[in-house]
């Protein structure tokens, strides 16, 4: 355990360096194997290339540059601004109801987009102009625009589900599926906690103008489009029509009909699609290249066999030890970026997982872990000191300081622990839906 503690500090050294994290893990795990292996570097170079070719030809990474792609297209056809309007005429008039219409589109372009950050970034600049225009507080608007933003990694098809079912080997398309329900927990909780924060502060969130039901109906058309992609992705998924690699495949094609038939593509703009969703997908790629090399370190090193060891020498129940690795990703997040999380911790603690023996289905702890994981990264985007997300809307949002960012957070980080607590004492919350699935 003492090497890899070591291989972590000196990560940790490299990363603090700016050296790009792909680079940084595959430098660690390559030096760390040869030291610990008797063939030293030569047993390395092997690995490692075997890691990395084996990775490439597998089909089922395919799916994340396909929902890349897709995320990007939909991006690009200015889906983000309808989504806002029309979540806009349907609860703007209530008190804090243009809080909970951006809660609304960043459930909605999350569910396309898959990214966090993206999600974040967008609806600060579609969002918070209209809440200012409404005396909305600006520290109320920032922390909603941020912890709306991490729906991004939970709600399918979701990169970060891709990379966890990736390196813990396990279905895919479960994992999408057993997503949906605690994403819609996520929108619901998210949503009352702005009415309560409302109730105790009204001139947080006052009413903006009410929208005739003829109105509300007229903007429905011009979403109806990414809707029906989510529903045949999902359903398609769900029902075994097809794999999550033919539906990124066909959720890309559809977005890019829908950026066509709205009239926001050409062919400069689809080049620039393929450009931006290549260098994404290269930049994932790279790193988890790393992140399986350093596995192969980590697991040289015995480490999972040493923490297996550790926690049941301290003699407490399966339960304690779960909250016991919730803590330890907590304390992660704070100087941790979310999915460098996912690539460091999951060989160590999958194994962990796996053995401790829940009252869980076996075919299933994984796919409820995977859950769980997200979820905890979800909550990391929006810790203190780094908070991915805090960072992105203070960017977009220079006049708003990250101390009125983090206090405009604290009622989105309560609902977080609340909902994370659900998930993990009530399974069933994430994983009834797998159980019906074709």
């Amino acid at each position: 355990m003492i090497p890899v503690l070591i291989g972590i500090a000196a990560l940790l050294i490299v990363g603090g360096f700016g050296f790009p994290l792909g680079l940084s893990l595959m430098l660690i795990g390559y030096v760390g194997f040869g030291v610990m292996h008797p063939k030293g570097l030569d047993a390395a170079s092997t690995v490692a290339g075997q890691q990395i070719l084996e990775l490439a030809l597998n089909f089922q990474f395919a799916v994340l540059p396909l929902f890349l792609l897709m995320g990007v297209f939909v991006n690009r056809s200015g889906i983000s601004d309808d989504l806002y309007e029309t979540a806009n005429r349907w609860f703007g008039h209530m008190k804090g109801g243009l809080a909970i219409s951006t809660v609304a589109a960043c459930g909605g372009f999350a569910a396309i987009s898959g990214s966090s950050v993206a999600t974040a970034a967008t609806m600060a600049r579609v969002a918070v102009p209209s809440m200012r225009k409404y005396k909305y507080n600006d520290a109320f608007s920032a922390g909603t625009v941020a912890a709306g933003g991490t729906m991004g990694i939970l709600i399918p098809p979701s990169g970060a589900l891709i990379i966890y079912g990736l390196i813990a080997e396990v279905d895919i398309a479960k994992l999408f599926v057993a997503g949906i329900v605690p994403g819609l927990i996520t929108i619901a909780a998210y949503m009352v906690v702005i009415r309560l924060v409302c109730m105790v502060k009204p001139d947080w969130g006052p009413p903006a103008e009410r929208f005739s039901w003829r109105e509300r109906l007229t903007t429905v058309y011009k979403v109806w489009g990414i809707v029906f992609l989510f529903f045949l992705i999902m359903g398609g998924i769900f029902f075994g029509v097809f794999t999550p690699s033919e539906a990124g495949g066909i959720g890309a094609a559809g977005a890019l009909v829908f950026a066509i038939a709205r009239g926001r593509m050409n062919w400069r703009v689809f080049f620039d699609s393929l450009l931006e969703a290549g260098k994404t997908t290269a930049i994932v790629f790279t790193v988890a290249f790393g992140a399986l090399m350093l596995n192969q370190f980590v697991n040289i090193a015995g480490a999972p066999e040493d923490v297996l060891g550790f926690i049941r020498g301290l003699n407490i129940s399966p339960w304690m030890v779960v909250v016991m690795v919730l803590l330890c990703y907590v304390v992660l997040g704070m100087f941790i970026d979310g999915i460098a999380m996912i690539f460091l911790t999951v060989p160590i603690f999958v194994p962990l997982i796996e053995g401790l023996g829940l009252p869980i289905d076996p075919g299933l702890v994984l796919i409820w872990w995977g859950i769980v994981l997200v979820m905890v990264v979800e909550i990391s985007l929006i810790t203190p000191p780094i908070g991915m997300n805090v960072f992105v809307i203070s960017s977009m949002l220079p006049d708003v300081s990250l101390k009125q960012v983090f206090q405009g957070i604290v009622p989105f980080f309560v609902a977080d622990i609340g909902r994370l607590a659900l998930v993990v004492i009530f399974p069933a919350t994430a994983l009834w839906l797998t159980r019906f699935m074709g």
